[in-house]
């Protein structure tokens, strides 16, 4: 049964996409972060069904006149960069699976160039905006209600056979969506999805306790004190975090507090103690091969041991050039998240701009933090909020520029007197 429905599902997906291509974005992010068919039980598990998604939504990009030309951002420059430069340290790789590391990487990047000619107006990115934190917020609420009903005694894990199934993984990535789910109650008028959001949130905070992740509790904090700081409701949020703090803490098992306890005593937790040597012998390995590391998943295939670290484990796989370029595409996104809501302050109805950039730069030091303990250089969400962060920039500089465009347009009109 569930192999039909997800078949009836794509089948759905396939001629949306046909009909207007922008919504086969949507759907491949659906099947990206959701990831439905792994679900299935049956002939459906097997089925290439993303790729005929995507052969569809990429026919369909270049036969559509509803697109628009790939923005001319810096990011993106650097995005194909990147690329390209992960291409020249597979060829002094020498681990035996590297190019096929390169094509599975290659697939995760390719369909990046369809939001950036589909999505060409920022109604649609609200909605790709929403798409994404619904498929990883569906699963989160499922998590966080089993958790509440098993007294968090077992973890919680995300969409088997995606990037984030493990545990500690969807931790961050629960945590990194609920700015876009606070983003979809600002923004909504209907107070039934109001009321949902506000329900499921504190669900996906208990979701994300019980991964029993240390980095994603780190992570917590952070995007707890990010959203207090922002709330316009200060004096009424920090007694309800408060509050809700003592509440849980009843609920929570002894073994829960034993692994939190070693991000104080991390010199006496092995596991601890295990990732630090491995960064340290990350270091030491790219000083040798500061240019090319060692490659796509060379590391493993030596030591049979995990980075546990983005930032590491990108200097450690391809050199200290492409984690320069990896890093300032992180980096340049918040700060561009930071300043061009205050550029956009001195113009009327531009709050909008606010609002998008505070929640895709949350989300990004989120991501920043989380994944500072877990090798997630290469997931797609990054990318999707660099991207997603550039239509941004590009949507309200357009729409300023049409509006000094109408105003001389009246200026003329006005200081005209025919003789």
């Amino acid at each position: 049964m569930r192999d039909i429905v997800v078949l009836i599902f794509l089948i759905c997906c396939i001629l949306a996409a046909i009909k207007k291509p922008w919504w086969g974005v949507l759907s491949l992010a659906i099947f990206s972060y959701l990831n439905p068919h792994a679900y299935a039980w049956g002939f459906v598990r097997s089925l290439p069904v993303y790729y005929v998604l995507f052969l569809v939504v990429a026919f369909r990009t270049f036969t559509t006149k509803d697109r628009q030309s790939v923005p001319s951002d810096w990011r993106v420059i650097f995005f194909v960069l990147l690329w390209l430069y992960f291409g020249f340290t597979s060829t002094q790789a020498y681990a035996p699976f590297v190019w096929q590391e390169y094509w599975n990487i290659t697939k995760i990047y390719l369909p990046f160039i369809f939001t950036l000619i589909l999505i060409n107006t920022r109604e649609k990115l609200y909605y790709l905006i929403i798409t994404i934190g619904l498929s990883i917020g569906v699963v989160a609420v499922k998590g966080g209600i089993w958790a509440i009903l098993t007294g968090f005694g077992n973890r919680v894990y995300g969409p088997p056979n995606t990037q984030f199934f493990d545990n500690n993984q969807f931790a961050v990535a629960m945590l990194m969506i609920i700015p876009f789910l606070l983003l979809w109650r600002n923004e909504s008028s209907h107070h039934l999805i109001k009321k949902g959001v506000l329900f499921s949130i504190p669900i996906i905070y208990l979701a994300s306790l019980s991964s029993w992740s240390r980095g994603a509790l780190l992570t917590m904090t952070a995007l707890t004190l990010m959203l207090v700081w922002n709330s316009k409701h200060k004096l009424l949020s920090i007694p309800l975090v408060v509050i809700g703090v003592f509440a849980i803490i009843p609920y929570l098992p002894e073994e829960w507090f034993g692994r939190m306890h070693t991000i104080e005593t991390y010199e006496q937790d092995g596991s601890a103690m295990g990732r630090i040597e491995v960064w340290i012998d990350g270091w030491n390995h790219t000083l040798k091969h500061p240019f090319t590391g060692g490659g796509f998943g060379t590391w493993w295939f030596i030591t049979k041991r995990d980075f546990h670290s983005s930032y590491v484990r990108m200097f450690a796989e391809h050199g200290f050039v492409a984690f320069g370029i990896w890093l300032s595409m992180i980096l340049g996104t918040v700060w561009n998240l930071t300043f061009l809501p205050k550029k956009m302050k001195k113009y009327d109805g531009m709050e909008w701009v606010g609002n998008y950039c505070f929640a895709l730069r949350t989300s990004l030091i989120c991501y920043m933090i989380g994944t500072a303990f877990l090798g997630l250089c290469y997931w797609d969400l990054l990318y999707h909020l660099i991207f997603i962060s550039v239509l941004v920039k590009k949507f309200a500089l357009e729409e300023i520029a049409n509006r000094d465009s109408v105003k001389s347009h009246q200026r003329k009109l006005y200081s005209y007197t025919p003789s």
